[in-house]
């Protein structure tokens, strides 16, 4: 499993990101989407974050990509509230 984690300042880039990122996987939290364990699809999702979305990150911006291992553990508590639904910020 790869888990990909986001904190993104502009409401219109976050959401963009956010649709790009559900094509690959399904969101666990906000922020917080998995992505099946894919040499090729972890590739993919690189290049396209390398070639569509770096240039417009700012300081305030950070994706972080988590590749776990078969021996990892995932310990999960709750339910997520938003498996489904995008969230959209107006201000």
């Amino acid at each position: 499993m790869i888990l990909i984690s986001y904190d993104i300042q502009s409401d219109k880039l976050r959401n963009k990101f956010s649709k790009f990122i559900k094509k690959y996987g399904y969101r666990l939290q906000y922020s917080v989407f998995e992505i099946s364990n894919s040499e090729r699809l972890l590739n993919n999702i690189i290049i396209e974050i390398k070639n569509n979305f770096e240039k417009q990150f700012t300081q305030a911006d950070s994706v972080i990509i988590i590749k776990t291992s078969k021996n990892c553990e995932i310990i999960k508590f709750g339910y997520a509230k938003n498996e489904e639904s995008d969230i959209i910020v107006i201000d």
